[in-house]
C-alpha cells in the first residue's frame, strides 16, 4: 500500500518559516519525481515545486522562487519543502505528490492527504 504522509504544517506569522516533510512508503521513492502542490480556499490546486528522482533538477512556481526550497533524501524516502519569508497568500493545504511514468508508458501518480499551512498575524 502506497502512502505519502505530510507533516510540518501549522500557523506561522508573516515572514516566518516552516519546513514540510513528506515520508513515502510502499514505493521506491527514488524512482519517482516528487512534487509539492497547494490549494487555497476557492482556488485550483497549483504546483509549487518539483524535484527529479536524483534531485538534480528543481522547479518552482514564480510566486515562491527565492523563498521556498525543495529537497529530498532518498535514503529516508522523504522529500522536504523549506518555506521562508512566508506571506499570507501562501496559506493553503499543501500536498505531496509522487509521479513516475514507466518505460511502457504507464503512469504512477500518488498523493498525500495534505497539511494545512496558515500564514497570519
Amino acid at each position: 500500500q502506497v502512502q505519502l504522509v505530510e507533516s510540518g504544517g501549522g500557523l506561522v506569522q508573516p515572514g516566518g518559516s516552516l519546513r514540510l516533510s513528506c515520508a513515502a512508503s510502499g514505493i521506491t521513492s527514488s524512482s519517482y519525481d516528487m512534487n509539492w502542490y497547494r490549494q487555497a480556499p476557492g482556488k485550483e490546486r497549483e504546483s509549487v515545486a518539483s524535484i527529479t528522482r536524483t534531485g538534480g533538477s528543481t522547479n518552482y512556481v514564480d510566486s515562491v522562487k527565492g523563498r521556498f526550497t525543495i529537497s529530498r533524501d532518498n535514503a529516508k524516502m522523504t522529500v522536504y519543502l523549506q518555506m521562508n519569508s512566508l506571506k499570507p497568500e501562501d496559506t493553503a493545504v499543501y500536498y505531496c505528490n509522487a509521479l513516475r511514468v514507466s518505460s511502457l508508458g504507464r503512469t504512477y501518480d500518488y498523493w498525500g492527504q495534505g497539511t494545512q499551512v496558515t500564514v497570519s498575524s
